[in-house]
C-alpha cells in the first residue's frame, strides 16, 4: 500500500490492538496496512471484521462464483485493495487463478462459463447507481443456483459494495497479497474527489 490513504493510519496499540495483529499475521502474513486506518474506529473494524467472518462461513453458493463476484465488484469500483486480497483468497481456497486474474477484463475473455458471466453481470449490476438488477437476470440464476445459493451470491455482492466503497473512499490500495500467487490486480483505482 503506498501512503495515499486520506486519513493516516493509526498506530495500533494496547492489548486489544496486540491481539488484532497476531491474528491478521496468523492469517494474512502480514498486518495489513488498512487496519491503521480503520483503528481510528475500533467498532466499526471489529463491526466489519465480524460481518467478513460471518459472510466466509456461508455454503450455499459455489465459492469460486462468489469468489468472482466480489472481485466483479472490486474491479468496478477501482479497490485494489479488495482485489488483490481476494486474489490472495482465492489462492488459498485453490480457486480458478487465470479466471481470477482476468475477472477486471471478463466481458473481453473467453475463460469464464456462461454461469459466471451471469453472476458477474449481476454483481456489476448490483453495484450499479442506480443498481441495474433485471427480472431476468435474477430468474435465470435463481434456475440454475437455486434460491439459497441467489441469496447468499446477492449477500456477498452487496457486502463486497459495502467494503470496496470504503476503501476507495479512504485511498486504501493494495497491500500486496496476490504476490503470494503471482497474480497482480489488474483493476485500475477509481479515483474519488480527487482535486488533480
Amino acid at each position: 500500500m503506498t501512503d495515499s490513504t486520506r486519513i493516516p493510519a493509526a498506530e495500533i496499540t494496547g492489548l486489544k490492538g496486540a491481539v488484532v495483529k497476531r491474528f491478521a499475521k496468523k492469517a494474512l502474513g502480514q498486518v495489513p496496512s488498512s487496519l491503521g486506518v480503520y483503528w481510528h474506529n475500533q467498532k466499526v473494524l471489529m463491526g466489519m471484521t465480524a460481518v467478513g467472518g460471518k459472510v466466509q462461513k456461508w455454503d450455499a453458493c459455489d465459492e469460486q462464483l462468489k469468489s468472482f463476484a466480489h472481485m466483479a465488484v472490486a474491479s468496478q469500483v477501482g479497490c485494489s485493495w479488495c482485489l488483490d486480497f481476494n486474489y490472495f483468497e482465492a489462492h488459498n481456497k485453490h480457486l480458478d487463478l487465470a479466471k481470477a486474474h482476468e475477472i477486471p477484463r471478463w466481458r473481453e475473455s473467453d475463460v469464464f462459463s456462461p454461469l459466471e458471466r451471469e453472476v458477474l453481470a449481476y454483481a456489476e449490476a448490483m453495484t450499479e447507481t442506480e443498481p441495474a438488477v433485471t427480472d431476468e437476470m435474477v430468474a435465470s440464476l435463481r434456475s440454475q443456483l437455486g434460491e439459497a445459493a441467489l441469496v447468499e451470491l446477492t449477500a456477498v455482492v452487496a457486502f463486497a459494495n459495502f467494503t470496496t466503497r470504503a476503501n476507495v473512499a479512504l485511498g486504501i490500495e493494495s497491500d500486496g497479497f496476490a504476490a503470494a500467487c503471482g497474480l497482480k490486480p489488474l483493476a485500475a483505482r477509481t479515483v474519488v474527489g480527487s482535486s488533480a
